[in-house]
């Protein structure tokens, strides 16, 4: 038996009530998927390369699919709740520094999103209000909501997957009328728009594949709730695979009837609340009503899918001393310490502003990551029982996307480059501090149960 095979052995869990079902955990994965990233990407797309837009989505989906392979490979194999950052831990047991930096990193992207789905619920909640444009207000809102969610996480598991299930079923209602209507009400069609557009390269249609790729971010969350779920074997793929493939089937539709339905000027100017500013004008009052709708519940259950399975990561990564031990501590299976840290640090972010950057940050993060697991994965493919192509195939495609997604933001944005830099740095000195930390610990442990050489 390898090394490998020897240390990475997969957990055995007892038996125990579970409150999660298929229906919750697609829930779970959708609430993080479909939050506020079709309610931005749209704009980006369209500015971009126009009527190819749906191409662009269907890429990022078939991406994200590729990287789901490996996810759901090694979580089925390994079954903790861990994730990302045991998987490879577990994999690479005498990377410990390696391990630290996966955690730190996979856990602040989650916070960066969580911030930017409660500021994107805020700026729907008040925007036909006076205040609309009162930035205090709106990091007041974007707090309260944080705060909502993190004391039903707290609450219950079963009660958050029943609310979870209800906000993502409501959700996906919604986005289906919507993409009916604007299609029904068509101002043109597919054809006649290919016909105007100017020549669009295929590498921008690549590009913003790669930035779409963040608004599949959130499938793994399912894998955070091994522990609360039935027969992990056949309810992660399921689960995930499911998620994926309506994440990706709303995305599209909702983005072709958005195309041949608003102008597309109406779509660049208004890159934020194009679906609310551009339905508004189609539909009228009821239109825009109905996409802040849609809006509120998609980021809601966003958030709430979010706190649930980040928490979990997070916790599992202070057991191992990577975190400070305090977040390690759970209220029966709930980390209670852990829901409240990362809930106080996405409303830290949104208090700071300059989301937008972070944004970008959580996005490049997720798409490393996605390559190491599928690197993990890659290592440890005769024992998930995995295809060497299909995760090398994987390999390739998320390191391509790196590299356009970080091209585009050298050439367009190279202010948010910097910040991002700086941000990786810091979270390199945290991760590295910590790994030392526990290195110590272990060496000062070692020598004091060592029995006294002078007795």
């Amino acid at each position: 038996m390898s090394e490998i095979s020897q240390l990475a052995t997969p957990q055995i869990h007892r038996k125990r009530n579970k409150d999660l079902g298929v229906l919750e955990l697609v829930a779970i994965a959708l609430g993080g998927m479909v939050g506020g990233g079709i309610f931005t990407i749209l704009g980006v797309s369209v500015s971009m390369i126009g009527v190819y837009t749906p191409i662009a989505i269907s890429l990022g989906g078939l991406l994200a699919a590729l990287a789901a392979y490996s996810y759901i490979k090694l979580g089925v194999y390994y079954k903790d709740e861990g994730a990302t950052y045991s998987f490879y831990k577990k994999t690479f047991p005498n990377s410990a520094f390696a391990a630290s930096l996966v955690g730190w990193w996979v856990v602040f992207g989650y916070i960066s999103t969580l911030a930017l789905y409660a500021y994107t619920f805020a700026s729907y909640a008040i925007s036909s209000f006076e205040f609309a444009n009162n930035e205090w207000v709106r990091k007041a809102v974007a707090g309260l909501v944080i705060l909502v969610f993190t004391l039903i996480n707290i609450w219950s598991v079963k009660g958050m997957g029943k609310i979870e299930d209800l906000m993502v079923y409501t959700k996906l209602l919604i986005l289906a009328i919507i993409s009916f209507v604007l299609i029904n009400n068509s101002q043109t069609s597919l054809p006649v728009l290919v016909s105007q557009e100017q020549d669009i390269s295929v590498l921008s249609i690549v590009i913003v594949a790669s930035i779409t790729f963040v608004a599949y971010e959130g499938f793994q969350l399912v894998i955070n709730a091994v522990n609360e779920m039935d027969e992990p074997d056949k309810s992660i793929p399921k689960a995930i695979y499911l998620a994926l493939f309506l994440a990706m089937l709303i995305y599209i539709v909702l983005s072709i009837g958005a195309i041949l339905a608003i102008p597309f000027a109406d779509i660049i100017q208004n890159k934020e609340y194009a679906l609310a500013a551009g339905t508004g004008n189609v539909l009228g009052h009821w239109g825009t009503d109905l996409v802040i709708l849609g809006a509120l519940l998609a980021t809601s259950s966003a958030i709430s899918g979010t706190v649930f399975g980040a928490s979990r990561q997070m916790a599992v990564i202070a057991q191992d001393g990577y975190f400070p031990s305090v977040l390690a501590k759970r209220n029966l299976r709930t980390p209670v310490n852990a829901i409240i840290t990362m809930a106080s640090l996405a409303f830290l972010l949104v208090l700071a502003g300059s989301l937008e950057v972070i944004l970008e940050f959580g996005s490049v993060t997720f798409l490393l990551v996605s390559l190491l697991m599928a690197y993990a994965n890659f290592c440890m493919r005769k024992l998930t029982k995995s295809s060497a192509w299909i995760t090398a195939l994987a390999l390739i495609g998320l390191l391509m996307a790196t590299f356009f997604i970080l091209f585009y933001e050298l050439n367009n944005q190279p202010e948010q480059m910097l910040f991002i830099l700086i941000i990786y740095v810091l979270l390199t000195m945290g991760s590295w501090f910590y790994s030392r930390h526990r290195q110590s610990s272990r060496v000062e442990n070692l020598d004091e149960s060592k029995p006294d050489k002078l007795a």
